[in-house]
């Protein structure tokens, strides 16, 4: 019995591992230093307004070590370092500040797993728990306020770029978030960087490049469509 149970762990840590590893290689591949300042203004302006100042205070953390130092999406850490790391920006504050300290620190790192913004994705070692990095398209808290933000401006967009919302990379990130990064037919929850986008009426058969006629897709679906009409996989 003891020795199926080890198979079975064993079984899951190579699942585990093969998912981190293809999640991370996914966003390394596709990561662009060019779009840090829009995935940090989409932070301040969709998460920061729905999560308290110390939740932010760890999220901030964990983006940092990760996303931002080597563009991978997880990160491993411990509750002590995380503290250590927060306090740091408070070293003239008093040194008891609650904000900083290990047990604020254990509350928000589960409040922030409640809310989807982060995810326990491994055991915890001597080096400690190992979290998944969501971004602002991932997490639900999040995804209304963009979608009801890109209505708000679509009537301000520069027309002679309203036509465009294929090859225009402002554009495309609008078709996005109105689809709430999710994939039109598998419903793979993406992100900006392994989003794609495909035509509803083929080009080929006298499709645009309009907003209405673009869907957002994974590349597995959008490889795989070929010629089978869209309207196959859209619900009516």
């Amino acid at each position: 019995m003891k020795e199926d149970i080890k198979k079975i762990r064993e079984l899951l840590d190579n699942m585990e591992k093969s998912e981190t590893q293809s999640d991370s290689e996914s966003v390394k591949e596709t990561f662009d230093l060019f779009e840090l300042p829009q995935l940090v203004k989409d932070i301040v302006d969709f998460l920061q307004p729905v999560i308290s100042p110390y939740e932010m205070d760890v999220y901030w953390f964990l983006f940092r070590h990760s996303i931002l130092e080597n563009g991978d999406i997880f990160i491993r850490a411990s509750n002590a370092k995380i503290a250590k790391g927060i306090g740091s920006k408070f070293k003239n504050l008093d040194s008891q500040n609650p904000r900083s300290g290990e047990k604020t620190v254990a509350e928000n790192l589960r409040s922030l797993e409640t809310l989807n913004v982060i995810k326990k994705v491994g055991d915890t070692n001597r080096d400690g728990t190992l979290y998944k990095i969501f971004l602002p398209e991932e997490i639900e808290i999040c995804q209304e306020k963009m979608k009801s933000l890109v209505k708000e401006n679509l009537p301000f967009v520069d027309p002679k770029k309203e036509q465009d919302y294929y090859n225009i990379k402002e554009n495309r990130l609008k078709i996005f978030e109105r689809d709430k990064y999710l994939c039109y037919k598998c419903k793979k929850q993406l992100t900006r960087f392994n989003a794609t986008l495909d035509h509803i009426q083929p080009v080929s058969e006298g499709g645009d490049n309009s907003f209405d006629n673009l869907v957002t897709c994974c590349f597995h679906d959008n490889a795989s469509r070929r010629a089978t009409p869209i309207s196959d996989f859209i619900p009516e």
